[in-house]
């Protein structure tokens, strides 16, 4: 449920999907921070006190560790989904469109039905040697 929703409201929208990469990328810097510096005073607190300063608060800030880990961990795996989507997003671009060419004679009546009228706005003079001896012709099936 909330994988279908991530996709269909941020994943869907480049432009979401940036600001949300942004921000995942902030909280998982802040978070990976903050576990650096109460880690540091943890262990100084353990080492100037020790049992006395367990029991005070150090096992408390122990367990902020662990929930603030996880709480990065979630940001950084955010943070790469969006990157992938957005990378790839990028890099299709050129295989979209070369996908979108195919040969006319195709046995899929589906797509030789969609590329009917592109045929029909092929003029004759624009055809290749190789095209008019039989060779298929290759045509764009979308609209760009």
């Amino acid at each position: 449920m909330m994988k279908r929703w991530f996709h269909r409201t941020v994943l869907s929208r480049r432009w979401l999907t940036f600001i949300v990469m942004g921000i995942a990328f902030f909280v998982f810097g802040v978070g990976t921070y903050n576990i650096f510096m109460l880690l540091s005073a943890n262990i100084d607190l353990i080492a100037h006190y020790g049992w006395m300063a367990v029991m005070d608060g150090a096992a408390r800030q122990f367990l902020e560790l662990i929930l603030t880990g996880y709480l990065s961990m979630a940001a950084y795996v955010i943070f790469k989904t969006c990157e992938y989507r957005l990378a790839h997003a990028l890099a299709d671009t050129e295989a979209e469109q070369v996908s979108d060419t195919v040969p006319v004679e195709t046995g899929d009546p589906a797509r030789a039905k969609s590329s009917e009228p592109l045929l029909k706005e092929l003029r004759p003079n624009s055809l290749s040697n190789s095209m008019r001896k039989g060779a298929p012709a290759m045509v764009r099936t979308s609209g760009r």
